[in-house]
């Protein structure tokens, strides 16, 4: 809107994918000079700058490189978009996402398309409150499509677009009480792939929490 201004910071660890497509005839054709400006900007200097517009990305590991954001800078929005946490945990961690946290502002908000348990269970032991995404008319067989994170709790008559979130059903609730719900963790902010799956896999045979088959034979869930 008018009058605001933006302050975007991006955590990235591959710079093939913007070099590869700004080297793209048809990605190039796609996109206005404005856009191919700001991505060859990124690219180039990892800035960008447009009167009281800015941003940065900081290329390398987001769990090492979060903490070069200025710890005064907290965030009115967050974007978590990294891989499946099978395919990235290290992103996934309860001790990234407490870090993640810690960066919002007293009225902002993190939004993930991950429904999964356990991240919601972690994002809920960091003190946010819950709110899960409203699948669209043709994703009935969805039971959510992500999650909302937030300090404070949403108020539906100051927000719009009510019709697209809401709290966590009570199916939901008692997943995070199941084994799914057991954490990725990553307590030196260094571990690999197969260490962080390993550790989750044991401390998932060792506990007594409900399994996850049995949550959805109960509540009907396929998916």
């Amino acid at each position: 809107r008018p009058g605001i201004s933006l302050e975007l910071w991006g955590l990235e660890i591959d710079q093939r994918p913007i070099q590869i497509a700004l080297q793209n005839r048809l990605f190039r054709e796609s996109w206005s000079s404005y856009v191919l400006n700001f991505l060859t900007s990124m690219k180039n200097s990892g800035q960008w700058t447009e009167g009281e517009n800015h941003g940065k990305i900081l290329w390398g590991d987001a769990r090492k490189k979060i903490q070069e954001i200025p710890s005064e800078v907290k965030f009115d929005l967050i974007f978590l978009d990294a891989f499946s946490p099978p395919k990235c945990p290290q992103l996934w961690s309860e001790e990234f996402l407490l870090q993640l946290g810690n960066k919002l502002t007293q009225q902002g908000r993190l939004i993930t398309y991950s429904r999964a348990a356990s991240i919601r269970a972690s994002l809920k032991r960091a003190g946010l409150k819950l709110y899960s995404l409203i699948p669209e008319k043709q994703e009935t067989s969805q039971w959510s499509i992500g999650t909302i994170a937030t300090k404070q709790r949403l108020q539906k008559e100051e927000c719009k677009n009510t019709e697209r979130w809401k709290e966590l059903s009570e199916m939901e609730e008692e997943h995070l009480s199941t084994l799914a719900a057991i954490p990725y963790r990553d307590p030196t902010g260094t571990g690999c792939v197969e260490e962080i799956l390993n550790r989750r896999k044991m401390e998932q045979k060792k506990s007594s929490l409900p399994s996850t088959s049995s949550w959805k034979k109960r509540w009907g869930q396929q998916k």
